[in-house]
């Protein structure tokens, strides 16, 4: 007998190990004279693989509950009758299994017999060809032969015997009332009913991974087949949210990349990290040469545990889209069509248009934008930019107008300026407080977790004007939605601490322990004020006060309560205050410091945290520390060798006011749509047209382009090295999949851009950038590519106390020493509706695009959202005489614009809902100036407005349209 004793297995290991992993006391068995310990609880088929012992499965797979239909991973185990499936089979102590008898050879070769009976012998032509578990699984059987003759089957359409579908095509005919045409509706997968073989996996995932209840299994015995909904629905038109789920679980091609079919079976793969929102999937980027064939969701990503949404895992194509330009272009006017220069020519103009303006106009004149789309290492060098070669501090970023409250608020509470827990955390949760998010749409793969763990009996509380999709879908219902009235949100949190203060709800030893006493005391008395009280607020909010009262007991009294929010806190007049309100919530009830806890920023960009941690800011330098503190500027003129600016420099609010007065007139901006999503389009625009110089850095001729007079190609997430840092503070490695089509990685373009200036920058690869960034940020102090190779990812802080990361915040006590309670007045929104716009419009996402649409665009995600559609209560359409399908004018103090809507009881009455996904539409004409009072954080989630019908697009809208065509033209080589 060989002696095994099982080792931990290296993170790359990718093997389906058949069932989940459990955990529990130490089991010894016996598998084919190994000597195997595993966990209580355990498989045998999981032990076997454990001990390289490969036992044959097709319904199997690791990241699913046993099922057991499939009969091919029979063993025999001494002192049992029969030949138990290992799948469902736990271990026992001391138990003796066989899984290589004749017997159960016998049996399995017979099973595969049948299943290959009704399947087609199309291997060679097949687009899973080497990729098929039936294929691999009929040779570890040993399978050489079909003794049954054709009969009735699923995959001959001729019905006239042939074997393969090839074969059918020559004889002809459609005589098979059992054969079903392959399902092609879906822009991104086929589904093939001929190949399936039943094994239920894909309905498996789409229940138990994704959560939809998309697919069943209709009809029983030899009639069984996969059903996406009812008989008229095809995948395209059912429930089914193309997560990918099903087709990474199909063990044949019923269900099949067209990708795969279209340029063959990959041949080597990249890990790499998405480029969309901020839950930050890691995936295997699997390829043909350079070519990408496709995404695959990687196991062993920390944030997405194997799992995907239709963005990340299919909407990549944007990065060969005919629209990316690729090579650099200069104008002397907006007016001027584009003129294709070298990047010598380019980065030259660009370098003379900013060093003149600070000549003329002072060196505060200029300023940069940073990109949450772009790596840290990337974003890093653009705050150096402006700091180090402008001599400013005038840099900001896209969290200025979506979580710069959360930097605010938590900062001001907790003593850090992000989330406290990671996605695993929702694992051990009793009760979820979602409030101003949409995760389902906006955070797809952590919406899945959260509503896997609602399916095992957590609770569920929404704070949101619409009635999203969490709020009740499949076995998923919240035990209280508050639909309140936008703008109310501190009301809302304060008349739900106010109930837990008082009715004693409190946890007063978490409180004493753990918070500012004193400022807890004062906060208390501020908040029992009966003005604050359910019964008071009710008539601001809109929220019933019995149902508040009942939130807020079961958020104080069931178990482990986790908060996650979203823009529709930050994206207020009152969102630091928002954010301060739900943190004094979190410390009023001792969730924080423990799994199942936590308040949890749900990030909307991939690197949005990034960006925050990085400098981007006016105020602060990387690691969010004061420009003004004369130690921390030290740190970066020793490493930077130049005196940094302690005063703040401009916010982008300021900067547009800025330049509109004339004292602003040159920008760098990379990889941000400003002018498509900032509020008060017009206000932005004629910012923009007054600078002197605006350098656009990114894709594709954004709309802010229509205005710049440098355009520098950037470069895909496919085409580059770097980190992203997700909403959990995770930091994962993107890496180089293929050459940037551009010629240069965006770090290097910023790099000449700043060399053109003078600057003498002689980085040759991102991993020195993350070696400054480690040597002058403490939370970043241990990190490095060599220890992201190592452990996969990192939670900063990461340095010498916690060498490994940290995945939870503030577990022995606040960063800050102790919590801080801060008093959170409500104040209502200087945006009134009134008799002129009686409606209160707010803002979101919907999950097939992504922000300003500009990478989901250009996908085949626009099959499923095409255009943004206005969603209001038929009682509002009614009394302004608006159909379903209508075109209606949407306008507001600030401007107005067109589109279509949907009628919906998603939205209370006197409530309209849009996205901003689309140019044409420019959502944002409509809202305005208001913003937080702390961040400046643009109010986008309560703008009054009225909608009336209307004829198509507005005068507005054309000459807009018309603009922007005029500003693309691009000369021809001739010209």
């Amino acid at each position: 007998m060989k002696d095994f004793i099982i080792p931990e297995f290296a993170p790359g290991d990718d093997r389906d190990m058949g069932t989940p992993a459990r955990s529990g006391a130490p089991v010894a068995l016996t598998i084919d004279g190994i000597a195997v310990i595993v966990p209580e609880g355990t498989s045998v088929m999981r032990a076997a693989m454990m001990a390289d012992v490969q036992i044959p499965k097709l319904c199997a797979s690791d990241n699913m509950e046993a099922f057991g239909s499939c009969r091919l991973c029979v063993v025999e185990i001494e002192g049992r009758r029969g030949t138990p499936a290992s799948c469902t089979t736990p271990v026992a102590e001391g138990m003796v299994v066989h899984t290589q008898s004749a017997k159960i050879r016998k049996l399995r070769k017979g099973v595969m017999e049948l299943y290959i009976s009704d399947h087609p012998l199309d291997c060679l032509t097949c687009s899973a060809n080497g990729d098929c578990e039936l294929q691999d699984t009929a040779g570890q059987v040993g399978l050489r032969d079909v003794r049954y003759a054709p009969g009735d089957n699923h995959f001959d359409p001729s019905g006239t015997g042939a074997r393969s579908q090839a074969e059918a095509r020559l004889r002809g005919g459609h005589d098979n009332p059992q054969f079903i045409p392959k399902d092609n509706s879906n822009p991104y997968f086929t589904y093939d009913p001929s190949k399936c073989i039943v094994c239920s996996r894909c309905v498996r995932a789409c229940d138990e991974v994704q959560g939809t209840f998309a697919l069943t299994i209709e009809g029983r015995g030899f009639d069984s087949r996969v059903s996406a909904g009812t008989s008229a629905d095809d995948f395209f038109s059912s429930d089914c949210v193309s997560c990918g789920a099903c087709v990474q679980a199909c063990p044949t091609a019923t269900l099949q990349e067209k990708s795969v079919a279209e340029l063959g079976t990959p041949t080597r793969s990249v890990i790499t990290t998405c480029a969309y929102c901020g839950v930050g999937c890691s995936f295997k980027a699997e390829m043909n040469g350079d070519q990408l064939v496709r995404m695959v969701p990687y196991k062993h990503g920390k944030a997405n545990r194997g799992h995907s949404c239709v963005k990340g895992r299919f909407a990549y194509g944007y990065a060969a889209h005919q629209d990316r330009i690729l090579k650099p272009m200069i104008r002397e006017r907006i007016e001027d069509p584009w003129r294709e220069v070298a990047w010598d020519e380019a980065l030259a103009f660009a370098a003379e248009r900013m060093r003149g303006i600070q000549e003329r106009h002072g060196r505060r004149s200029v300023g940069v934008i940073t990109s949450s789309r772009c790596t840290n290492e990337e974003t890093y060098l653009v705050q150096k930019l402006t700091r180090a070669v402008f001599l400013n501090n005038n840099t900001d970023t896209c969290a200025r107008v979506c979580h710069s409250p959360t930097g605010y608020g938590l900062g001001k509470t907790f003593g850090t300026s992000a989330g406290t827990q990671d996605f695993d955390s929702v694992e051990q949760t009793d009760v979820v407080l979602i409030i101003g998010a949409n995760p389902t749409d906006g955070h797809p793969v952590f919406a899945s977790r959260l509503k896997k763990r609602l399916r095992q009996g957590a609770k569920l509380i929404v704070v949101d004007p619409r009635r999203t999709d969490i709020v009740r879908s499949a076995h998923v219902e919240a035990s209280h939605h508050l639909p309140l009235r936008p703008g109310t949100n501190v009301a809302v949190i304060s008349a739900m601490a106010h109930v837990i203060v008082t009715e004693g709800l409190m946890d007063e030893a978490y409180i004493r322990d753990r918070c500012d006493w004193d400022e807890f005391q004062h906060y208390a008395e501020f908040i029992a004020d009966p003005r604050h009280a359910p019964e008071a607020t009710e008539t601001l909010t809109g929220v019933p006060a019995a149902e508040l009262r009942a939130a807020a007991r079961l958020f104080a009294t069931g178990g482990n309560g986790a908060v996650y929010y979203g823009l529709g806190v930050t994206e207020h007049s009152q969102g630091s205050t928002t954010v301060m309100a739900i943190a004094n919530l979190a410390m009023l009830t001792g969730n924080i410091g423990r799994p199942g806890v936590g308040v949890n920023p749900l990030r909307g960009q991939n690197n949005v945290q990034g960006a925050c941690d990085m400098g981007s800011f006016p105020h602060e330098l990387p690691g969010y520390r004061h420009v003004k503190m004369p130690d921390v500027r030290a740190i970066f003129e020793n490493a930077w060798g130049v005196q940094i600016d302690p005063e703040p420099g401009l916010r982008i609010p300021n900067m547009l006011d800025a330049a509109v007065e004339g004292t602003f007139k040159g920008l760098y901006c990379q990889g941000e749509d400003i002018l498509q999503s900032d509020p008060d389009t017009h206000h932005v625009a004629a910012g923009l047209a007054a600078m002197e110089c605006v350098i656009v850095h990114d894709l594709f001729l954004n709309e802010t382009a229509n205005y710049a007079h440098v355009f520098l190609p950037g470069s895909s997430f496919l085409e580059k090295d770097g980190t992203f840092t997700n909403a959990e503070r995770r930091i994962n490695r993107v890496r180089k999949v293929m050459a940037p089509r551009n010629g240069y990685e965006d770090w290097e373009i910023t790099q000449m851009l700043a060399n053109a200036m003078g600057a003498g920058w002689q980085y040759t690869h991102p991993s020195q950038i993350m070696d400054e960034i480690a040597a002058t940020t403490p939370s970043f102090a241990g990190v490095s590519y060599e220890r992201l190779e190592e452990l996969g990812s990192v939670q900063w802080p990461c340095n010498e106390a916690a060498p490994t990361g940290t995945p939870l915040m503030h577990v022995d006590g606040f960063q800050s020493g102790r919590g801080h309670f801060v008093i959170t007045e409500y104040i209502p929104t200087d945006e009134r509706t009134g008799p002129r716009f009686p409606l209160l419009l707010t803002t979101g996402r919907i999950l097939s695009q992504y922000n300003v649409g500009a990478q989901t665009r250009r996908t085949e995600n626009t099959a499923w959202h095409g255009q943004d559609v206005l969603e209001i209560h038929p009682h509002d359409a009614e009394t302004r005489g608006i159909r379903d399908g209508d075109w209606v004018r949407l306008a507001s103090r600030a401007g107005e614009t067109t589109l279509m809507v949907t009628l919906t009881e998603r939205v209370s009455p006197g409530v309209v809902y849009t996205t901003f996904h689309h140019p044409a539409t420019q959502a944002n004409v409509v809202t305005t100036d208001f913003s937080d009072w702390a961040t400046n954080c643009p109010e986008y989630k309560v703008t009054a407005v009225q909608v009336s019908p209307s004829n198509g697009p507005s005068d507005w809208q054309e000459r807009y349209t018309a603009q922007a065509e005029r500003s693309r033209r691009i000369l021809s080589a001739a010209e």
